[in-house]
């Protein structure tokens, strides 16, 4: 497991590891309140990376982080939109 202390670091190689192997990549966020620390984690199984911090402000930055897997987990990891799920549905109205 590596800590990684920069957050710019984190997030670029949080990235690059997502694109590597979509289908095996885990994100996981740990709180514990008695400690006040946040631990962010991203594994493939093959390599692990964590960042640790006790920064408030630092709740900011993961909400970015959260949107940058969002997007990346909607439009894949070569940024293009997945259409094939929303081709086979129209609508729910009524048939004319």
């Amino acid at each position: 497991m590596v800590y990684i202390t920069s957050w710019d670091e984190f997030v670029e190689r949080s990235a690059q590891l997502f694109r590597a192997d979509p289908d095996s990549t885990r994100y996981v966020m740990k709180y514990r309140h008695c400690d006040g620390k946040l631990v962010l984690k991203v594994t493939d199984d093959k390599e692990c990376l964590k960042f640790k911090t006790d920064q408030a402000q630092d709740a900011k930055k993961m909400e970015k982080l959260n949107n940058i897997f969002f997007t990346l987990m909607s439009r894949g990891p070569d940024g293009k939109e997945q259409t094939e799920a929303q081709s086979g549905k129209k609508g729910r109205g009524r048939k004319q």
